[in-house]
């Protein structure tokens, strides 16, 4: 890993607040992703589950989170599950994690190989009542692959049929849903990492600049500030393609005279960042560019204060749809006459911001996360209004992450710039 070790006090605490929720005697365990296959010999990077990483740290393939809190073998109660180090595998594919090393990270004293594993899980599952396993219950889950967690669920229900078996994800998408201080502390160096980058982008961007250039100088400043690399798939938009709003082709010019809508974010100890920022390719915002900007940081900015426990994810978008009615009409992209008659269910804002407005955010970039109940007090979630104007050839969207609190929000993003004055300065500089 590129990123300093993080304190495995993070990965102890999460297991309590996990295991707190288990009905007496059971067992919960959680299994690592796939390796991919991509093409030929060849494998995509390997990204743990989330899950298993937010209890134990661990990035390593092959791994097992067991936790079993009424084992009545103490030792037993917190069990690891790693691969056995392998000194010809080890030649071609690098070091894996001996036993002391992955209790430094995880903070679970007993660690187990995965080759001597059956005999014991086998004696344990006779002795629990309950078993908890795990899948992807993300809201925005869009695959129906069969994964590793899919399959063990199948392994163990046929092996265990009278077992009553419940859901591990339910659990895991209210926990992770709020986050600890100690989680808040790793993924604040994904936003400054974040921070240093868009302050180097705003000193190298300038007229005949390539997108991929620029994603080039997001990576080289990342990896250079130890982020494990970029969070997700950096957008780097310039001109009408800002209108696009998973653009990631990266590969036109940005031409004199064009804003750049760009949404990147680093990927540090496992969580991440999530910015975007629109800024004039030539360093200085014509008036309209301008006036479009500070629409969209009004309402940007009155998000900020109606984002705060008590409220949905539902509501508050329907809120941030009477402000951006309101700006709209002042900048002329909407008049009286389009609200008289407009569709409730598609109402006449969404011409010119037609996507949510804030999204969870964590290990995960679309974070695990209510929609519809009350939001709660250590939830943490993106701000990103937009406005798009398909007849000016404009796009523009800003965000910042935030961390409810008990009264409020902390941007966590405060210190990145973000009025077009700022913006222009820097540039200037």
């Amino acid at each position: 890993m590129k990123y300093l070790p993080l304190k495995p006090a993070i990965f102890i605490h999460n297991r309590e607040r996990f295991t707190k929720q288990l009905l007496p005697n059971s067992i919960a365990i959680f299994v690592s992703n796939d390796e991919w296959p991509s093409n030929g010999d060849a494998l995509h990077r390997f990204k743990q589950n989330s899950d298993l990483f937010w209890l134990s740290g661990i990035e390593q393939e092959d791994s097992m989170v067991i936790l079993y809190p009424d084992n009545p073998d103490p030792k037993y109660r917190e069990v690891l599950v790693l691969v056995r180090p392998n000194e010809l595998k080890e030649k071609w594919d690098g070091k894996r994690l001996r036993a002391a090393e992955a209790t430094a990270v995880s903070g679970i004293s007993t660690v187990l190989w995965v080759d001597s594993l059956d005999a014991l899980l086998q004696t344990w599952i006779h002795l629990a009542d309950h078993i908890y396993l795990d899948s992807n219950e993300n809201d925005r889950k869009a695959s129906l692959i069969r994964s590793r967690d899919y399959r063990f669920i199948d392994e163990m229900k046929s092996r265990y049929p009278l077992h009553q078996f419940h859901r591990a994800a339910k659990i895991m998408k209210e926990l992770r849903a709020v986050k600890t201080k100690e989680e808040v502390e790793v993924l604040q160096k994904a936003i400054d990492i974040t921070d240093t980058t868009f302050r180097r982008l705003l000193k190298f961007i300038h007229p005949g600049v390539m997108e991929y250039e620029i994603e080039a100088e997001i990576w080289h400043s990342f990896l250079s500030n130890r982020a494990t690399g970029p969070a997700y798939s950096s957008i780097i938009a310039s001109g009408d393609r800002a209108r696009t709003l998973h653009y990631v082709s990266n590969d036109q010019e940005c031409k004199d005279g064009e804003l750049i809508l760009m949404d990147f974010g680093a990927e540090y100890g496992g969580y991440c960042a999530d910015l975007t920022r629109t800024i004039p390719v030539n360093g200085k915002f014509t008036k309209r560019q301008k006036t479009v900007y500070n629409a969209c940081l009004n309402i940007h900015n009155y998000c900020k204060t109606i984002l705060k426990p008590g409220i949905s994810v539902v509501d508050y978008t329907e809120k941030v749809g009477e402000k951006a009615t309101q700006e709209f009409l002042k900048i002329g992209l909407l008049h009286k006459s389009d609200l008289k008659n407009e569709d409730a269910e598609n109402r006449a804002y969404r011409k010119y911001l037609y996507h949510g407005i804030s999204h969870h955010l964590g290990i995960d970039v679309h974070d695990l996360g209510t929609r519809t109940a009350p939001l709660k007090a250590g939830m943490l979630l993106t701000i990103e209004p937009g406005i798009y104007i398909e007849e000016e050839q404009m796009g523009v969207r800003i965000e910042n992450n935030v961390w409810l609190t008990k009264t409020g929000n902390t941007d966590l993003m405060k210190n990145i710039p973000i009025t077009a004055e700022d913006i222009e300065a820097l540039m200037k500089k």
